[in-house]
């Protein structure tokens, strides 16, 4: 597949999937999760590369999903396009070989959710992190809902999914969400010297404590939590609030 919204890079034993829309601070849209899923097989299928790095082009990570993709989308296609979603997602949390989210700017949204979806997460300090859907009548995706609790403990969760406001890099780190905030000028070289440590050990050793770690969490599996969650998003995308909240969004953008 030849990409338009990633750039794919390969250095030795770590590959980079960098998404690649910074004239929209790289929303995320259909075709964009159609490559990382592509991608995804192609790094999946090369014993070279043992480590995989998510980062964004230009000044954001990912400010989330490409709006204009879902303003006038008919509900059966949404939940179409929510499940072919969670199915990426799932791929990224359980991927075989560890994954890094390289957090460079923005990332919110579905872009803070891919990044939630890796095993570890460095952000520059100066990124802003955050789920903004209770402010456009959505709801979270991704295994978020699990996943932010396990960082940061259930009351923090529900103080950032109800408040949506954004965090930047160094209080993320203070509360857990992410493993290491650095200056942006630093991030990537953080980033490689993590992922040059890890693909020193063994892929095989790693591949089975990824698998039981996500064995080891909670009494709902993740398929109950993420179907719950195609739900909730479509359940909230139908009221007449979510008309009202894009528009004012819109108008804020101007």
């Amino acid at each position: 597949m030849d990409y338009e919204c990633i750039i794919f890079q390969k250095t030795g034993s770590i590959g980079v999937i960098k998404l690649n829309r910074p004239k929209v601070l790289n929303a995320m849209n259909r075709q964009l999760w159609l490559e990382i899923l592509d991608a995804l097989e192609m790094v999946d299928n090369d014993p070279e590369i043992k480590v995989l790095i998510f980062t964004g082009e230009g000044r954001a990570f990912s400010s989330g999903a490409d709006l204009k993709d879902s303003k006038d989308r008919r509900l059966e296609d949404y939940r179409e396009y929510l499940v072919s979603l969670q199915e990426v997602s799932r791929k990224i949390i359980r991927f075989k070989k560890p994954t890094i989210a390289a957090i460079n700017g923005y990332a919110l949204g579905s872009g803070y959710e891919l990044a939630l979806a890796c095993d570890i997460r460095i952000a520059a300090k100066e990124a802003l992190i955050g789920s903004p859907e209770a402010k456009v009548s959505s709801s979270v995706t991704g295994g978020a809902f699990r996943l932010v609790q396990d960082l940061v403990g259930p009351g923090k969760a529900r103080e950032l999914l109800f408040t949506a406001e954004n965090i930047n890099g160094e209080e993320a780190e203070r509360i857990g969400l992410v493993n290491k905030s650095v200056p942006l000028d630093e991030l990537m070289n953080e980033t490689y010297q993590m992922a040059e440590k890890i693909a020193q050990n063994s892929c095989f050793s790693i591949s089975m404590i990824k698998k039981g770690l996500l064995m080891a969490q909670g009494e709902v599996s993740m398929e109950a939590l993420m179907d719950y969650e195609v739900e909730a998003c479509l359940a909230c995308v139908s009221t007449s609030d979510r008309e009202k909240s894009l528009k004012n969004f819109e108008d804020r953008k101007k």
